[in-house]
């Protein structure tokens, strides 16, 4: 049973434990969406449809045709993220009156983590960096995706085009629209025109959440504005002066992420003998899966001028 990070974080027990998930859902709008699959083992290995059965009509007396799904199997190893802080013991105990000094840190740990985990999970390629997973921009399927751009030279985006990203998704409409915010802004500008598909609703805690055709769009500060763009698709995250926008449905049997053990872990490693600090660990043993190739969308090439329709 999938979890999500803001769910997990009602159900710790652990003050500490609860804080840094906090900070995580905080600090990515992904990881706040994200439903989490718990493994046993160092990974997964899943079946991704291809092709479903087909059925037909028949008459009385007919030979019946033969015809099952297609699957391709796909394998999502968990990688080991985290790091180690250290808190000198001297500062903790003389600013206690001021604040928790271990508590502070290990937020700042758990912002790394979670900045790390979020760009990973969009750029992230196990072919460059063999020790992550790889992100979005390689497991989309390339039918999935819509390019606004041609050659090495990006373009406008344009209502058309999103709407046709959306659109690959499917059962349904995707959960949620991730973006720069280079191009949010540039749909809040489309949006002062008339007929505009963009809304404006108040969100779960009060804040004002953008929505294009009823589909919330999310700000992800991971996703650049600097990808490069080879034969008028995705090359890479940086060199260019384009980005995307990400069309996704999460769950299971769709895009979840994977883990074993609480995520993050926190370790407390006790008292240093070379000096006077205590050292904490945050870690998250975590990954991701596309069960589903329809679950992911993705719309490049899109440049930094003015959303037209």
């Amino acid at each position: 049973m999938a979890l999500t990070l803001p769910e997990a974080a009602k159900l710790s027990n652990d003050v500490v434990q609860a804080g840094v998930i906090e900070t995580l859902v905080y600090e990515s709008p992904v990881l706040a969406d994200m439903p989490f699959i718990e493994i046993v083992g160092n990974g997964l290995t899943y079946n991704r449809e291809n092709a479903a059965p087909s059925a037909a009509f028949y008459d009385v007396g007919d030979d019946w045709d033969e015809s099952t799904p297609t699957f391709t199997q796909a394998t999502a190893a968990l990688k080991i993220l985290g790091g180690d802080a250290d808190v000198d013991r001297f500062l903790s105990s003389t600013r206690r009156n001021v604040q928790d000094l271990d508590a502070a840190v290990l937020q700042l740990k758990a912002r790394a983590l979670a900045h790390t985990f979020e760009e990973t999970v969009i750029y992230g390629d196990d072919t460059i960096d063999t020790k992550s997973f790889d992100g979005w921009q390689v497991l989309c399927a390339a039918g999935q995706r819509v390019n606004m751009g041609s050659g090495t030279t990006p373009a406008a985006l344009t209502i058309a085009k999103l709407r046709e990203t959306i659109d690959l998704v499917k059962p349904g409409k995707p959960d949620a629209l991730y973006m720069s915010r280079r191009t949010r802004r540039g749909l809040s500008t489309f949006a002062q025109s008339s007929g505009s598909p963009i809304s404006y609703e108040p969100g779960e805690f009060g804040q004002r959440v953008t929505y294009f055709d009823g589909v919330p769009i999310k700000v992800c500060d991971w996703v650049t504005d600097t990808e490069l763009l080879a034969s008028g698709d995705y090359s890479a995250s940086t060199g260019g002066a384009s980005t995307s926008v990400f069309a996704v449905k999460w769950g299971e049997g769709l895009l979840a992420g994977l883990h074993n053990g609480p995520f993050p872990q926190i370790e407390d490693l006790g008292q240093l003998e070379t000096k006077d600090a205590k050292r904490w660990r945050v870690k998250a043993y975590a990954s991701q899966a596309l069960f589903s190739t329809l679950a992911l969308a993705i719309c490049d090439g899109i440049s930094s001028a003015a959303v037209t329709a």
